[in-house]
């Protein structure tokens, strides 16, 4: 087992209650790990046995109460994921929920009553803790949430039981199934007041007086509290309504927690509290020694690591200070980028492009933006005024001057690019970076013939750019550690996570998306029918399918990138006769929405393609896929387009959305053996993001 646990401690106080109206003391549990809130309170073994040793002394104590509170802006972020890491066997997994449930029950079985006084972030077993209290309050400003499920888990120590039981099955599985599916969405304190979740919401200044007041009134019988019995609801539907909701997430992939999840919601209904946290045990036992968890353990860790530190970055304090930006283009793609800068930068930002009517519509845009957020109440009216009055709309590029970085989104052509740059070098300091977004264009070409090649750096964004958290960022053999370093600290401002890459066709994602895409579309010319090959990644459980993704960036610009890694790369990227003439007649995607949302197939997509007679099956060509992806990914390594496989794990999870459960796509690759067959041997190695 691990032995590096940072341990939370469990800090008992008395807390005399007679100011507040009864004749009385509280005892008050603190958890603390003596840590600042950026190192959040968390459960392994040694800080539950803590917590236990704490809870003995507040039963046996002559308190009237007892309550749990935690330390500034966290409560409790619930179990230590990296023990996960360290357990061996079934037997050991099954004693981490036994262990949780066991400590966490006494407070649920307690004569005296129990008070969660959630004062900052509560997750997972955080929220556990309130679970089994008997009244919980909340601090108006913070947040809570049972992740579990975007983790490969389920909530183990209480919630999937007693949650349903507290506030309903269609709550509960918005919660517990609908809230981690959706991007891991957080309740804000309002919201778990209006579900039922706590009982009581008190702003932060007054919280813990406001807290023990409501303790005070409960104890004296001034306050009551009633539960509502759910078990003549309707339990059918909310099931249903979640089961479709995974299914929509992840196609028809055997994803394990969120459909175990709802079998324990669904069996809370009849369940007593016992069986309901015995059914939690071997539920979570299970996927403990699943290889999904591993996955996501290791992708969880690797997101949150690369959020901290980038790997290849030279010293921060090489990074140039960037008081005026620049970006040239107006178009859908500029205008995010230009609001991206604007709102995290706050710096003046000159956009331009080459009329006037087209600076003047990627300017709306911006302004309608800013408009929707304040209506969404993100900023206040004073803040969009300031924002709107820092843009410099022009067509004259002189207005470049006194920029310290340049962004282009213009046409995917390099000669444009390569222009667009030897003329803004007649308007920059030297030192002004030169920044470009292709997403397959070389950009050490783009720096030929410039007076300062050392400071042109590739800053690939991803379309939502505001949604998006990947940010590829590519050196040319030329760009200097100070440019490289100044972009990774932009890059930080605007809250993107990074991957250092050299400058090579399609950096990682696109050499990868298109790879695998191209197999697909091969398939479909030698004669391979569009639903087969469309539903052959299906048991991946990818955010969406082949021909959908095509639909998605569009074939024109598909061809684009798929000529630009032929041109570059070889035969192994080929360029489809079908997405060509799919250009060429104007025809945008492989299927129609109706207006129910439902998709089918578009018969003038259907009618460009010349069938061959070789068709696959949906198991060949999946195969044949996954063994370009692997063959792609040594290849990358090899080239030292990224430094380690975990980059291009970060980059599928971040940049192209894979899900948790593959860890990227190179773990998944050693577990099916597709790894080993085409390379010679795994990517990571055995433990790493697997059970062995």
């Amino acid at each position: 087992m691990a032995n590096d646990e940072v341990i939370t401690h469990a800090i008992h106080r008395e807390v005399d209650l007679v100011p507040f109206g009864f004749n009385g003391k509280l005892s008050l549990i603190t958890l603390d790990n003596g840590m600042d809130h950026t190192r959040p309170n968390t459960l392994g073994p040694k800080s539950l046995a803590e917590f236990d040793s704490a809870i003995t002394v507040a039963l046996e104590a002559s308190s009237a109460a007892i309550a749990v509170i935690g330390k500034p802006f966290i409560f409790m972020a619930g179990a230590d994921l990296s023990v996960m890491s360290f357990i061996e066997n079934r037997d050991q997994a099954l004693e981490t929920g036994r262990q949780g449930h066991r400590i966490y029950k006494r407070l649920l079985d307690s004569q005296k009553p129990t008070f969660a006084f959630i004062n900052g972030l509560a997750l997972g077993g955080g929220t556990e803790i309130g679970l089994n209290c008997h009244y919980r309050t909340m601090a108006a400003t913070t947040f809570i949430a049972l992740p579990e499920v975007f983790l490969g888990l389920i909530p183990g120590w209480g919630g999937a039981t007693l949650l349903p039981k507290l506030i309903g099955p269609a709550n509960a599985t918005k919660v517990i199934v609908h809230n981690p599916l959706n991007n891991n969405t957080m309740l804000k304190a309002k919201e778990a007041l209006e579900l039922g979740m706590v009982d009581s919401v008190f702003a932060p200044v007054e919280f813990l007086e406001r807290s023990v007041q409501f303790a005070a009134e409960i104890l004296s019988g001034k306050k009551q509290i009633e539960r509502v019995d759910h078990t003549s609801d309707d339990w059918d539907t909310p099931i249903k309504m979640a089961e479709s909701a995974i299914v929509k997430k992840y196609g028809s992939a055997d994803v394990k927690s969120p459909y175990r999840a709802l079998k324990l919601i669904t069996a809370s209904k009849s369940n007593s509290i016992v069986d309901g946290f015995a059914a939690e045990d071997e539920a979570l036992a299970d996927l403990i020694m699943g290889e999904q968890l591993r996955a996501s353990i290791y992708s969880f860790n690797l997101m949150q690591k690369k959020r901290k530190k980038v790997e290849g970055a030279p010293k921060a304090s090489l990074a140039r200070k960037v008081s005026k930006v620049g970006v040239v283009g107006a178009g859908l793609m500029a205008s995010q980028l230009a609001l991206l800068l604007l709102r995290n930068l706050k710096v003046p930002l000159v956009i331009s492009d080459i009329d006037q009517e087209r600076v003047d519509k990627g300017v709306a845009y911006i302004h309608s933006e800013i408009g929707k957020l304040v209506e969404k109440k993100r900023i206040n009216q004073e803040m969009a005024g300031r924002l709107k009055s820092l843009i410099i709309p022009t067509i004259d590029k002189s207005a470049y001057h006194g920029c310290n970085f340049i962004i282009e989104a213009v046409f995917e052509e390099l000669a444009i690019k390569q222009e667009l740059f030897k003329e803004l070098e007649k308007y920059i300091a030297d030192d002004c970076i030169l920044a470009t977004n292709t997403s397959s264009l070389s950009v050490t070409k783009m720096s030929e013939g410039l007076k300062h090649p050392e400071r042109v750096i590739g800053f690939h964004f991803f379309n939502p750019v505001a949604v998006m958290p990947l940010l590829e960022i590519a050196r040319t053999p030329a760009t200097d550690d100070e440019t490289t370093a100044t972009a990774v600290v932009i890059g930080k401002e605007l809250k993107k996570i990074m991957v250092i890459v050299k400058d090579a066709p399609g950096f990682v994602v696109n050499r990868l998306l298109m790879r695998f895409m191209g197999e697909i579309t091969d398939a479909i010319d030698e004669g391979t029918p569009t639903d087969t090959a469309d539903s052959a990644m299906a048991p991946l459980g990818l955010p969406m399918s082949p021909l959908n993704l095509l639909g998605l960036v569009g074939p024109a610009v598909a061809l684009h990138v798929a000529q630009t890694l032929h041109d570059n790369l070889g035969d192994r990227y080929r360029v489809s006769p079908t997405v060509t003439r799919l250009v060429q007649s104007g025809i945008k995607t492989f299927y129609l929405k109706d207006a129910d949302g439902k998709l089918t197939p578009n018969p003038q997509a259907l009618a460009l393609i010349e069938k061959g007679v070789k068709p696959s099956t949906a198991d060949d060509l999946r195969k044949r896929a996954l063994v370009a992806l692997a063959s792609e990914a040594k290849l990358m390594l090899d080239e030292g387009v990224v430094s380690t496989p975990a980059e291009i794990d970060l980059c599928m999870l971040m940049g192209a959305g894979w899900p948790m459960h593959l860890g990227g796509i190179l773990p998944y690759l050693d577990r099916e053996g597709i790894s080993s067959q085409v390379c010679g041997s795994r990517f990571h190695s055995p433990g790493v993001a697997s059970l062995n």
